[in-house]
């Protein structure tokens, strides 16, 4: 019963890869590529990948070994392509690339990674009513109270609803893009936190000196002050009534300063701008490569989203703009963003400087 255990094994029958070196040697060339041997097995070599939504399907195989005339050592070899079972892809294989496949919304809508999550943020914020204006100065002496509701009849007291709601449906979208954050490998350095606590000081101080005002009021453009005021709700003063309440909506407060903003900002605005202002198929660009446009892009954009805070918004774009040229790495400038907004929150709770948030 055990005499076929000791059966001798014909070795013309064993798999190239478990062969002898004697039966390798006489199907293959001594130095054959190992594309050679991906190509006849049917499985995807890896390639080099310039952007992040490339398909691991269309391999990139070497093509030296292709174009030399076929010979009667290599038929063997290729007889192995004709199994169906071994031209299917192993998930599980080094080989495989980690990019979203073309049956992903990923793969054919990029954009909705990088611009989705940032412009429902946007949408939703211009719901969040202001704070109360003053009463209205008449040419008669007498006053006339403000209107202090928004187009969609929301007051003051509603900000705390409604900047709740932006936040919770910014980060729904955010896991819905989720796969589209994972291409870029997730690392922070030192340098990342170093940029975000220059960028903070550099921020307050620049926002004390009022430059804007000095430079605009004397040309009548005083106006464009007015656009970036920032909503100045201090959860401490307005919520006194409900304790529990006020301390839970200071820490939404953060929530969406130091964790939701960096991401959605920063992937909007050096994932998708900056890219696009280097090429039409910015998907292909790699993170980190920098033009003159970009870079002017880089600035100018936030400058407009910040027209309160011009110099300090140019200051510490730039800043920002120089550390992702220099890391190449997209969560560097995310850890900037949020290391500042986070120093900033605790300078405006322990100093009661409300009109910075």
């Amino acid at each position: 019963m055990y005499s076929n255990c000791f059966r001798p094994i014909d070795q013309t029958k064993l798999p190239i890869f478990v062969a002898p070196n004697r039966f390798r040697h006489d199907y293959l060339p001594e130095n054959a590529p190992f594309s050679t041997f991906a190509a006849a097995l049917g499985r995807p070599t890896r390639q080099p990948a310039t952007g992040h939504f490339r398909p691991s399907e269309n391999p990139i195989v070497d093509k030296s070994a292709s174009n030399q005339p076929p010979s009667n050592s290599t038929k063997p070899l290729a007889a192995a392509s004709s199994n169906p079972q071994s031209a299917i892809p192993n998930p599980q294989s080094p080989l495989t690339s980690s990019f979203p496949t073309p049956h992903s919304p990923f793969a054919h809508r990029p954009w909705l990674t990088f611009l989705l999550p940032f412009l429902l943020y946007m949408v939703l914020g211009s719901f969040e009513p202001g704070p109360p204006k003053p009463p209205t100065q008449l040419p008669d002496g007498g006053t006339r109270p403000a209107v202090n509701n928004n187009w969609f009849g929301l007051e003051y007291r509603h900000y705390p609803i409604v900047y709740t709601v932006k936040i919770a449906l910014t980060i729904a979208a955010m896991l819905y893009v989720l796969p589209g954050y994972r291409p870029f490998p997730f690392r922070i350095s030192l340098l990342a936190v170093a940029v975000g606590v220059v960028g903070v000081v550099l921020w307050i101080w620049l926002c004390h000196l009022q430059l804007e005002r000095a430079a605009l009021v004397p040309l009548g453009l005083d106006k464009l002050l007015g656009l970036g005021d920032r909503p100045a709700f201090n959860p401490l003063e307005v919520l006194q009534g409900t304790p529990a309440w006020a301390y839970t909506f200071l820490v939404i407060r953060f929530i969406g300063l130091a964790l939701v903003v960096p991401i959605i900002e920063e992937f909007f605005l050096r994932g998708f701008i900056m890219r696009f202002a280097v090429r039409e198929d910015w998907w292909e660009v790699p993170f980190g490569l920098v033009t003159p446009l970009a870079a002017t892009l880089g600035t100018a954009v936030p400058m407009l989203m910040h027209p309160g805070e011009l110099v300090a918004a140019f200051v510490w774009f730039s800043l920002v703009t120089w550390l992702m040229a220099r890391t190449k790495n997209i969560w560097d400038c995310v850890a900037a963003h949020a290391v500042t907004n986070f120093l900033l929150g605790l300078y405006v709770v322990n100093f009661h400087q409300w009109q910075l948030w």
